[in-house]
């Protein structure tokens, strides 16, 4: 049985910062691309952060420099680092992962048909 549980959302003024995670059951995180997607109201889901087994990560332009992703790997967790917030970043977040995808695609395509998904957490930006 696999679960991903989302946590860390909320509401923060433009500039502030969030950390979010994803705390993973029956599914070892360290051994697969794993990662986090966004969806605003009305708008298509969009790759934010990823990372594969062996540690490399990718970004979306929109959030290089400000998004970090990391695992801990001991409680099996997920996070995403979110710094210098603006409110183009609200959205529902969600993390998802596979055990078929040990790897990443540059594009977020192969996370984006994963298996496994969170039941997103959201996050609201006041200016």
């Amino acid at each position: 049985q696999v679960q991903l549980v989302e946590s860390g959302g909320g509401s923060v003024q433009a500039g502030g910062s969030l950390r979010l995670s994803c705390a993973a059951s029956g599914f070892t995180i360290s051994s697969y691309c794993m990662g986090w997607f966004r969806q605003a109201p009305g708008k298509e889901r969009e790759g934010v952060a990823q990372v594969d087994r062996n540690g490399y990560t990718t970004y979306a332009d929109s959030v290089k420099g400000r998004f970090t992703i990391s695992r801990d790997h001991a409680k099996n967790i997920l996070y995403l680092q979110m710094n210098s917030l603006n409110p183009e970043d609200a959205a529902t977040y969600y993390c998802a992962g596979d055990y078929r995808r040990p790897y990443c695609s540059g594009d977020f395509i192969l996370l984006f048909g994963s298996r496994y998904w969170g039941q997103g957490t959201q996050v609201t930006v006041s200016s």
